[in-house]
C-alpha cells in the first residue's frame, strides 16, 4: 500500500503534533505546511466551520506536490449563554491580534454574570481532507463541557484552561494529552474520519 503525505493546512506547531498522534497508524505521512512552502494567507470569510476548513484545504492543496492529500480543521469554542459565541471567530474573539490570553479574559469577563449551570459550551471541529484524486469530505467532532470560572492549568493551547469536558472536574490544561486525545473535537472528527478510511 502506499503511503501518502498528508500536509496540515495549519501554521499552529501544537495542532500538527496533535494530528500526527490522532492519526498515526494510518498509512499517512503527516507534514507541516511549512513544508511545502508554508501555509498560504487566506481570508477565512466563511460563515460555518466547514466552509473555512475547506478555504484553507483548497488553498494548501494549490501548492502541495501532486498526489498528496491535504487536510484542514477549522474549530472554535460555541458557549450557549453567548449564543454560540465566539464559534468561528474563537481564535481572534477578543480581536485580530489576540493572544489566547486576551480571548480567554473577554470570554471569562462575557460570562461574570452567568451562574455556573448555565455555562455549558462545547469544542467543535469539522475537517476538511482532500485525497490525492482530489476528493474532499468533511468530518464533524464535538466535546461537550462547561466553562469554568477561572484559568486552572497550563497544558494545552486556546481556552483549554477555562474548559471543563463533561464527566470531569479538570480543565483540558489540567488533563493532558492522553486524556485531550480521547475526549476532544478534534479527536472524535478524527475518529470518524478514520472510520471511513
Amino acid at each position: 500500500m502506499t503511503q501518502h503525505s498528508l500536509f496540515i493546512a495549519t501554521g499552529n506547531a501544537h495542532k500538527v503534533e496533535e494530528f500526527k498522534i490522532l492519526l498515526d497508524g494510518l498509512n499517512l505521512d503527516v507534514q507541516p505546511a511549512k513544508a511545502c512552502g508554508g501555509m498560504p494567507e487566506v481570508e477565512e470569510n466563511g460563515s460555518t466551520f466547514a466552509a473555512n476548513a475547506q478555504i484553507k484545504a483548497e488553498a494548501l492543496r494549490a501548492q502541495a506536490p501532486a498526489g498528496a492529500w491535504v487536510m484542514a480543521d477549522d474549530s472554535g469554542l460555541e458557549v450557549d449563554a453567548l449564543d454560540g459565541a465566539p464559534g468561528i471567530y474563537s481564535a481572534r474573539y477578543a480581536g485580530i491580534d489576540a493572544s489566547d490570553g486576551d480571548n480567554v479574559v473577554k470570554l471569562l469577563d462575557a460570562l461574570k454574570e452567568v451562574p455556573q449551570s448555565q455555562r455549558t459550551a462545547r469544542f467543535r471541529c469539522v475537517l476538511c481532507l482532500i485525497d490525492h484524486e482530489g476528493y474532499m469530505t468533511h468530518y464533524d467532532g464535538t466535546c461537550e463541557g462547561h466553562i469554568d470560572t477561572k484559568v486552572q492549568g497550563d497544558g494545552g493551547f486556546g481556552y483549554d484552561p477555562i474548559f471543563i469536558p463533561e464527566g470531569y472536574s479538570e480543565s483540558f490544561a489540567q488533563l493532558g494529552d492522553s486524556v485531550k486525545s480521547q475526549l476532544s473535537h478534534r479527536a472524535k472528527a478524527v475518529q470518524w474520519m478514520r472510520s471511513i478510511l
